[in-house]
């Protein structure tokens, strides 16, 4: 099997298929484009969701965090805690391990949210880091905002810039090659990028203006994101290229290492589908939260990315991106850039 994520059509028949639910007490069940599952606790709903951090040994502990309780906040919760498995190669010096736990501290504060606990092991099964987050989260009442949402006729919103994540990933782990070929400038403003990889304000936002779904944005990037929302909402779309932003510096590091910024692994962005494009956009920029139509769901269940020379469809999202990233990210970390 390729590496990376599994593709959709296989995912859905050799996991999902699989998977019998039958607790009244579940309401959210395992399905493509759903990244939490929802517990009913009588006056809230429980939020739950996973997610392994394989594409970087750069700033995992960060990265981790923000993964997890970015699905929490796109399901309009609010992260409370998260649970941590960390796997450590053999190999591995203490002071990595110390790092580590500092970047997943120290994030964990910021976010006001808790590390509940969870496990620890060196083992001979990786060759590399590897973190595991189960994050929780609690709704307002039982209020929750699914990726399954979305109507045909409401606007799609990004928030923020495309390959926010791939970027600063890509940024770390070539800063020497970077460096000599664009100078440290854009070294440093790519690694800058890392400090906007949680999505929780705008979710929160999001859910308090009563959007329709919500879905961050990912492996697959921002295309990947639109395919699987609207598989999960049984609708369509049409994305306007042009509209999507994407700041300079992605343009220029995807450009040198041949990879689609629309398809670059990007948290830090939510999709966002609500009939209230302009309100939402407005309330999101009085908090200081970038925001763009990119798009709106339709009745027809075609995806479309609408471009200077005409339509091509949007297809399922692959791991081929990520894969790139793996495949780039060296080990020059320890220079000064």
């Amino acid at each position: 099997m390729e590496i990376g994520k599994l593709p959709n059509e296989i995912l859905k028949y050799l996991v999902l298929d699989r998977i019998r639910n039958t607790r009244e007490e579940v309401l959210v069940k395992p399905a493509i484009g759903e990244d939490c599952s929802a517990i009913d606790f009588g006056q809230e709903l429980c939020v739950i969701s996973c997610d392994p951090i394989t594409g970087t040994d750069n700033e995992i502990g960060r990265i981790a965090v923000h993964v997890s309780c970015n699905d929490i906040a796109a399901s309009g919760a609010e992260p409370i805690g998260i649970m941590v498995t960390l796997l450590i190669p053999p190999g591995a010096s203490m002071a990595s391990v110390e790092k580590i736990m500092k970047q997943l501290a120290n994030t964990a504060t910021a976010s006001n949210v808790d590390i509940l606990g969870g496990h620890t092991e060196v083992t001979d099964a990786v060759n590399r880091f590897v973190i595991n987050v189960t994050a929780v989260g609690k709704t307002i009442g039982k209020n929750m905002v699914k990726t399954s949402g979305a109507r045909p006729g409401d606007s799609l919103i990004l928030t923020k810039t495309a390959g926010l994540e791939g970027t600063a990933i890509l940024a770390f782990g070539n800063q020497k090659e970077l460096a000599k070929q664009f100078g440290s400038p854009l070294v440093i403003e790519g690694k800058k990028l890392m400090a906007q990889l949680s999505v929780v304000k705008e979710g929160l936002i999001a859910a308090r203006q009563g959007v329709h779904a919500m879905h961050d944005v990912t492996e697959g990037g921002v295309l990947g994101a639109v395919w699987e929302m609207c598989d999960a909402s049984g609708c369509g779309a049409e994305i306007y290229k042009d509209s999507i932003p994407v700041l300079e510096v992605t343009k220029t590091i995807c450009n040198y290492f041949n990879i689609n910024p629309l398809k670059l692994i990007s948290s830090g962005c939510m999709l966002i589908a609500t009939e209230s494009g302009p309100t939402l956009i407005e309330m999101l920029a009085d908090q200081g939260v970038q925001a763009t139509v990119i798009g709106k769901a339709t009745e027809k269940r075609s995806r479309l990315l609408l471009t200077e020379t005409g339509a091509v469809m949007i297809p399922s999202p692959k791991s081929d991106e990520l894969y790139k990233v793996k495949k780039k990210v060296s080990d020059d970390t320890d220079g000064t850039v």
